[in-house]
């Protein structure tokens, strides 16, 4: 089964950096979307970026500009390096995937939803202050 593993977190102060990183294991799917949400408490998991074998990155809207997801395939790991860090962006975050047995061609970002994530990382807390 494929374990998802985050790392990276922390905290930083307004304006500051981050890179997180998630390491995936047991993966046999060549057909997947990956994919960042986070969630602040009393608040909902949202997404936050998202990435596929055959789709290109895409980011909620109040993070465009600021962070970058990317893949390397050999180290099977997914990031997401965040820039110009602002308190509301202080969350857990969580990386998720979304495997296929035949090959997506759609929207990642269109498609993927919470109740529909195949696999969640245990949660890797960024806290941003002021």
């Amino acid at each position: 089964q494929v374990q998802l593993v985050e790392s990276g977190g922390g905290s930083v102060q307004s304006g500051g950096s981050l890179r997180l990183s998630c390491q995936a294991s047991g993966v046999t799917s060549t057909s997947f979307c990956m994919a960042w949400f986070r969630q602040a408490p009393g608040k909902e998991r949202e997404g936050v970026a998202s990435i596929g074998t055959a789709d290109s990155a895409n980011y909620e809207n109040s993070v465009e500009g600021r962070f970058t997801i990317s893949m390397d395939n050999d180290k099977k790991t997914v990031y997401l390096e965040m820039n110009s860090l602002k308190p509301e962006d202080t969350a857990m975050y969580y990386c998720a995937a979304r495997f296929f047995l035949v090959d997506f061609r759609g929207s990642c970002y269109a498609y993927l939803d919470k109740e529909n994530i195949d696999s969640w990382g245990q949660g890797t807390q960024v806290t941003v202050s002021s």
